[in-house]
């Protein structure tokens, strides 16, 4: 991580009241959709949201699920993504501070999503985000964020290298099929904006277990993407 949490969450307390329409591009709505798609949660569901922000993922997966838990190190991003549910009158959204690798999640949850936060983290700091994120036991990982399918390009949209910290699509996909999970969707909405769908089959339900190895070559991520 290039700055602390401290600092993280001081920027985006700064930046609060202005973030949603700050987060205007295509690419940013095509990414926040393919995240509540894939999400899909059913009525009975508990979602854990990381890096909730202000609520817009949360507050659409909201309706479908049976709650939705939401955290974040900004208290003034999940402010706004508060008054947000009290103006749509959703009262299933939990809110409170919270990080990748400090979820502060005691009950069960069946779906964990998060869009454009892991890329604060290093590629080490990821992996440990994933594995407590495997660690909680969600049947479904939706990430949707910065990350390269080719080589940086500080030059492009959606990559600051003062504070991003962007993984290569390779990189990702072993990390979430080293903690178990075996990747089942990569979505391409830029070349430094990609949507990952991951899943967990519970033991003897049919699920081919081939599928959690060698995810990168499977989705042909493997070379320059896997490897930088």
């Amino acid at each position: 991580m290039k700055k602390t949490i401290e600092e993280h969450a001081a920027r985006f307390d700064d930046h609060a009241t202005a973030y949603d329409e700050s987060q205007d591009s295509d690419e940013y709505r095509a990414c926040a959709s393919l995240v509540v798609e894939h999400a899909s949660p059913e009525p009975d569901d508990t979602v854990l949201d990381l890096g909730t922000g202000t609520g817009a993922i949360a507050l659409a997966l909201a309706p479908d699920a049976e709650r939705v838990v939401g955290r974040d190190i900004s208290a003034g991003m999940m402010d706004e993504a508060q008054a947000k549910a009290e103006e749509v009158g959703i009262d299933n959204l939990a809110l409170a501070e919270g990080s990748f690798r400090e979820p502060a999640v005691d009950d069960p949850v069946d779906i964990v999503v998060s869009n454009f936060a892991m890329h604060h983290l290093s590629d080490d700091e990821k992996r440990e985000a994933i594995e407590t994120i495997a660690g909680l036991a969600p049947h479904k990982f939706v990430l949707g964020d910065v990350m390269l399918f080719g080589e940086a390009d500080p030059d492009a949209p959606f990559y600051s290298p003062e504070v991003d910290d962007p993984a290569t699509v390779g990189t990702l996909a072993d990390a979430l099929t080293d903690a178990g999970f075996s990747l089942t969707a990569v979505e391409r909405v830029h070349d430094q904006v990609g949507v990952l769908v991951a899943e967990r089959a519970a033991v003897g339900d049919g699920v081919d277990a081939t599928a959690a190895d060698g995810a990168s070559g499977a989705f042909g991520l493997d070379g320059a993407d896997a490897e930088e």
